[in-house]
């Protein structure tokens, strides 16, 4: 077997692996008959305002994704919400998060541009969103008590994030420095045969191409939109549910689930979805069967909009999931 198969089968056995695990864990010593009961009780009236919050979450994440693209080219924030819904619906049958490649190539085929100048776009996306997580966990955590683990996860967020934003005004100073000539050059070098250091090396450059202006700053701003809207969403499954649990306990169940789903794994995070969500819901002293028929129906209730929207993204690019990823291999490799 060649040594390039090998590895992302290897990762792909990982993400079953540990989506089994979560399952096994989280199914391990349920009451089914008061599982079943629990989702017999769900208030259908706050389903639609959760559903309705998620779905604005994504929305606020295209118009951000907008403002960090201005400097690549001209995009609408429909097209950057349609490409966002895109990769989600692929991050939902694919593992290891191939949909972010999904979204960076739909706008760079919209917008006329290189491939690769999108992706440093959605590297400060990533670096937006860790900087409000970590803030996120350090507010909850004054509000209620989180679990010593989230806790020491947000302080090990916040260095990265700490390292990573030092990583992001380094490369703004080195290209304000160099100027525009050595950005020309950056781009000539774009139509040369890649490689791995040299694709590495124009992501930076785009990074810092990014820079600090209006246009990064307000991205920034909406950040936090983002978490809250997804926040309340699961809140308000919370309360559809039955559960009496405060819109903080709600967020902080929403946080322990964000960060532990953080990582690429196996597809629609199945298993790692369940499997934090009922150790948050758990630990502010919900019964397990119960916590776990609600991770089951959240999870179910909050994805088939994702679906139906996704697949309608799809649609409307008028190409399919397969030739979009034959196309990305394509250009990753020309």
């Amino acid at each position: 077997m060649p040594a390039q198969s090998a590895s992302p089968r290897t990762r792909h056995l990982i993400g079953y692996i540990l989506a089994i695990a979560g399952l096994a864990w989280v199914l391990h010593d349920v009451h089914l008959g008061t599982m079943f009961a629990s989702m017999r009780r769900i208030h259908w009236f706050w389903v639609v305002p959760a559903v309705v919050f998620d779905v604005l979450s994504y929305v606020c994440q295209g118009v951000r994704w907008r403002y960090l693209l201005r400097p690549v080219g001209p995009v609408s924030a429909l097209q950057t919400t349609q490409a966002i819904y895109a990769g989600l619906l692929t991050n939902e049958v694919t593992p290891l998060r191939v949909g972010e490649l999904v979204r960076a190539y739909l706008v760079s085929r919209w917008a006329g541009v290189r491939f690769l100048s999108v992706v440093p776009s959605i590297a400060a996306e990533r670096l937006f969103d860790g900087v409000w997580l970590a803030i996120a966990i350090g507010i909850a955590a004054m509000f209620v008590p989180l679990p010593r683990d989230l806790v020491v996860g947000g302080d090990i967020l916040g260095i990265i994030v700490i390292a990573a934003t030092a990583w992001f005004l380094y490369l703004v100073y080195r290209r304000r420095r160099e100027g525009a000539g050595s950005a020309g050059e950056a781009r000539h070098e774009l139509n040369r045969p890649r490689s791995l250091a040299r694709m590495v090396s124009q992501i930076a450059e785009g990074i810092g191409g990014i820079g600090l202006s209006r246009d990064s700053l307000t991205s920034l701003l909406l950040s936090p939109l983002i978490l809250v809207f997804q926040g309340i969403a699961l809140w308000l499954m919370m309360v559809a549910y039955g559960f009496s649990l405060s819109v903080w306990a709600g967020m902080a169940v929403f946080l322990i689930l964000h960060l532990g789903t953080a990582l690429p794994n196996a597809p629609s995070n199945i298993g790692t979805y369940q499997f934090f969500c009922v150790v948050g819901l758990t630990l502010f002293g919900v019964e397990k069967s119960v916590a776990t028929g609600f991770s089951f129906v959240a999870f179910f209730l909050l994805t088939l909009p994702l679906w139906i929207l996704g697949l309608l993204a799809i649609a409307r690019s008028r190409m399919t999931l397969a030739s979009i990823r034959s196309e990305i291999d394509r250009l990753l490799k020309g």
